[in-house]
């Protein structure tokens, strides 16, 4: 289907406007039963989604409890962690429209600091496609404790040097916490203003969601962040030493797994993998368990392990504990992004929007021309990617990095303009500027992206219910 940019339920203005409620209000029922479903076995552990189509709310839902006793909604605060990414690029794309930076200009040129070791001729650009080799944590500091102090961190990365991937065959490693310090840094350079003074000013005033998005939440807005179930019960569930315990993939219950199976991108996912398990006698009886569906969309057989411990984390034995209310205070841009489902969502629509908002434009026609080209077309060393397939051509494995985004993850639906970025827990927030679609999905579940499917279900089903919404609309 050929998606136009312009909204179908514009035409036949009368007679749509009345299509146009009947088919939000059939998505907002979908949209909620989904959520509810996902929560699976979890609760009280639950989430938000929020939908924007050409630049207006679409539908939204919200199951569990965010805090003991406190109901989610779409404006509740959640640790999305590297989803937090898509706003901090965001916030660079801004300021290159505004001509405070340049892509391909050294970093070094705006900040002397940083042009040393190795780095004297890096561009934002590389950095921002994960191709500048600045990735390994453990290069800069093994005692996760120092993550908290901004100013120290930023010290240490300026002075760092680049590393190579121990995947020589990747064409990226993704920086998935020194980015943060990188560009976090270089914003407060070119702006002469501490990084959330910069976000707030040219990013989140002008969408209206300034009191919805940190790097860093104020002490007096701690009480309304989302915190994970397992803390429900005590208010001194954090030890002082901050230390996090790695989530488990939890075993499929016959519940969970009959839960899949009434998703709407289940035969989707089922005719894929027949198709790979073609040997498996009658694969299609078989039940999907949560890592064959994973698998779809991550393939771990492509990771290098070496590479995601040096990117992700700076001491295995005493991790940082991102929920610890010195953590959620501290500014780590590329991991600690704290924002709601409904900010996200915006940020997301003013993309898909062409970069205007409310009749003011943020990021210029060519920046986003540039910012959504993709920069990588090969694998990445850090993160395990799968195949794309989608109506039965398959591409190599790739993050099909653009400028500080990823792609948007579908197997069942075409989207090749799509883009956005994910976190490790499983929140994810994207545009798809050809449906004019924008969606965010935030939760305290206690799951990371390679143990749970909830982000790739949202997904699948809300582009599977846009596109059959506009196909009926482009009928009349």
């Amino acid at each position: 289907m050929n998606h136009q940019q312009s909204n179908p339920l514009n035409s036949h203005k009368d007679m749509s406007t009345d299509m146009d409620s009947k088919y939000n209000h059939k998505l907002q029922s979908r949209l909620q039963q989904l959520l509810t479903a996902l929560q699976l076995d979890d609760a009280p552990a639950g989430g938000a989604v929020m939908v924007w189509q050409y630049g207006q709310p679409l539908a939204s839902a919200q199951v569990g409890q965010a805090r003991l006793g406190q109901a989610w909604s779409v404006d509740t605060l959640a640790l999305n962690f590297s989803t937090g990414k898509g706003v901090l690029v965001t916030l660079i794309h801004v300021l290159v429209s505004q001509n405070l930076l340049d892509y391909d200009i050294p970093i070094a040129n705006y900040w002397s600091q940083f042009g040393c070791h190795g780095k004297e001729e890096i561009t934002l650009r590389q950095v921002l496609s994960h191709q500048a080799g600045l990735f390994d944590i453990t290069s800069v500091t093994t005692n996760s404790l120092d993550m908290l102090n901004w100013q120290n961190m930023i010290e240490k990365v300026a002075l760092m040097q680049p590393s190579q991937a121990d995947a020589k065959e990747a064409q990226s490693a993704y920086s998935a916490l020194i980015s943060g310090w990188v560009l976090g840094g270089l914003i407060e350079q070119v702006c002469q203003m501490p990084l959330n003074q910069a976000l707030r000013q040219y990013l989140t005033e002008p969408l209206g969601i300034a009191d919805a998005v940190y790097f860093g939440v104020p002490q007096a807005k701690l009480n309304q962040v989302a915190q994970l179930s397992k803390s429900f019960e005590s208010s001194d569930a954090y030890d002082t030493q901050h230390r996090s315990t790695k989530p488990k993939l939890k075993a499929d219950s016959e519940q969970r797994l009959a839960q899949y199976q009434a998703l709407p991108s289940y035969r989707c996912w089922q005719a894929y993998i027949d198709k790979d398990e073609q040997h498996i006698p009658q694969a299609s009886d078989k039940a999907l368990t949560t890592l064959q569906i994973n698998k779809l969309y991550f393939d771990v057989a492509h990771l290098s392990k070496s590479d995601y411990k040096k990117s992700l984390v700076a001491n295995t034995r005493e991790p940082l504990d991102y929920y610890h209310p010195d953590s959620l205070m501290a500014q780590i841009p590329a991991a600690n992004g704290v924002a709601s489902a409904r900010a996200l969502a915006t940020i997301y629509a003013m993309l898909a929007q062409g970069g205007v908002w409310q009749g003011k434009t943020l990021i210029d026609a060519q920046t986003l021309q540039k910012l959504a080209e993709i920069e990588v077309g090969g694998a990445d060393a850090v993160m395990p990617s799968a195949t794309v397939v989608y109506d039965g051509v398959y591409s190599k494995p790739s993050m099909q990095w653009r400028l500080g985004y990823h792609r948007l993850f579908s197997v069942c639906h075409e989207v090749s303009q799509g883009f956005g970025h994910m976190g490790y827990n499983g929140s994810v927030a994207w545009c798809e500027p050809s449906r004019g679609l924008a969606l965010s999905f935030v939760h305290n579940f206690d799951t990371t992206m390679l143990t749970d499917i909830r982000q790739f279900a949202i997904t699948e089903a809300v582009l599977q219910w846009v596109d059959e919404m506009d196909e009926l609309t482009a009928s009349v």
